[in-house]
């Protein structure tokens, strides 16, 4: 991949929507403080997703045909030694197992359950096969694009991730600007209520650090795998490319995402969570044309997210059981889409958040046994006369 395709990939995994209803519910648990405590959040994320992504460069390998893999399991390996394989293993197994459920199935329901609020903002009729077929046809595209290697991957997710990123935001944009007689009172009150919310301090604080980290999965070790595929040889600047993808995503993103709910004044009612993010579009474009583009962009975010993750599955499969097994992995990862999409999820939920644990925990152990080499490697980057020696 190149260094854009493998931003566009992790992008994809990190935008979903999350950033869309997940901060709308944050913001309605926690106030309007709690877009304050993202924005820590994704400071803390942005040194944690760089030491991730510089890591994963530097110890990647090349597998039997060639291709770049790298992520927690190879910097664990490469980075710590044999004795710490068990944890690679731990992450790998956990993140195969992670992607099937939270990066296949749900996403798949997501994006059925978005095209049915749709296909209800178009008065169009949809029957009780709609949800399989809408399973089905996910699964087939998911399938074009992961069977189709490295290469097919990067190119749909350079062209679907920027697209869909700047239709949403320009989408919230518009909203702010045509309430922008509210936006001086929403930014205080932002400010105001990150340290005395009416919902209590510590719910504040909790759901702003528990949204944001969720949304851009800085410690996670998900985003590196991506970034490990990328062309760029020197692991320092990939590694600010994980930077940026922290900012895009919460800093930018979700941070729009308040803001067009507050200056709106959607948070003021009582409706489920999709249903204040399309009242806060409707400023703007009227409710037919909100909901239209809030379902087009929770479609579009799912889909980009489940892509990304099957690669995440695929490589952490592909570690534990060899490169023989991503195919076949890809095929089951196609047919847990094609199950999300038909039946309830309630327990993959819980499922995922014991899964994200387990890969969180070795890769941050890691990181911080690890934090010696990402210093040397920072220091090496930027250290009088480099600049100079690198363009030579």
């Amino acid at each position: 991949m190149s260094p854009l395709q493998a931003l566009s990939t992790a992008l994809g995994g990190t935008v979903g929507t999350g950033n869309i209803a997940g901060v709308t519910l944050a913001l309605s648990l926690g106030g309007p403080g709690v877009l304050f405590w993202m924005w820590v959040s994704a400071l803390i994320g942005m040194g944690t997703k760089y030491a991730e992504v510089l890591l994963a460069v530097k110890f990647r390998e090349r597998d039997e045909r060639g291709e770049r893999v790298g992520g927690p399991m190879y910097y664990i390996k490469n980075g710590l030694g044999t004795k710490f394989r068990p944890l690679a293993g731990i992450f790998s197994a956990a993140g195969a197992l992670a992607a099937l459920g939270m990066g296949s199935a749900v996403q798949s329901a997501e994006i059925q359950s978005a095209l049915a609020t749709l296909a209800g903002a178009l008065d169009v009729q949809t029957g009780e096969g709609f949800p399989l077929a809408v399973g089905i046809i996910v699964a087939l595209l998911a399938a074009a694009v992961l069977l189709g290697g490295l290469k097919r991957l990067g190119n749909v997710a350079s062209l679907l991730v920027p697209g869909m990123s700047l239709l949403y935001i320009a989408a919230c944009a518009a909203v702010i600007f045509v309430c922008r007689d509210n936006f001086a009172q929403s930014v205080c009150e932002i400010f105001s209520d990150a340290f005395s919310p009416g919902a209590g301090l510590g719910a504040c604080i909790g759901w702003g650090f528990r949204r944001g980290i969720f949304s851009n999965e800085a410690g996670l070790g998900s985003s590196p795998i991506a970034h490990a595929s990328a062309a760029e040889r020197d692991c320092v600047r990939q590694g600010m490319a994980g930077v940026f993808e922290v900012f895009a995503d919460t800093i930018v993103i979700c941070t729009l995402t308040g803001l067009a709910l507050l200056t709106s004044g959607a948070m003021s009612g009582g409706e489920p969570t999709t249903a204040r993010n399309t009242q806060a579009l409707a400023a703007a474009f009227g409710g037919r044309w909100a909901a239209v583009i809030i379902a087009v962009s929770i479609t579009l975010f799912a889909f980009s997210s489940l892509l990304s993750w099957g690669m995440y599955g695929g490589r952490c499969c592909a570690y534990l059981l060899g490169p023989r097994f991503l195919r076949p992995y890809c095929v089951l990862f196609c047919a847990a889409a094609l199950a999300g999409a038909a039946v309830r999820l309630e327990a993959v939920w819980l499922l995922a958040d014991i899964l994200n644990a387990l890969m969180a925990a070795p890769n941050l152990f890691a990181l911080l046994l690890l934090s010696g080499t990402v210093r040397a490697e920072t220091r090496r980057y930027f250290r009088p006369g480099a600049r100079l020696q690198r363009r030579r």
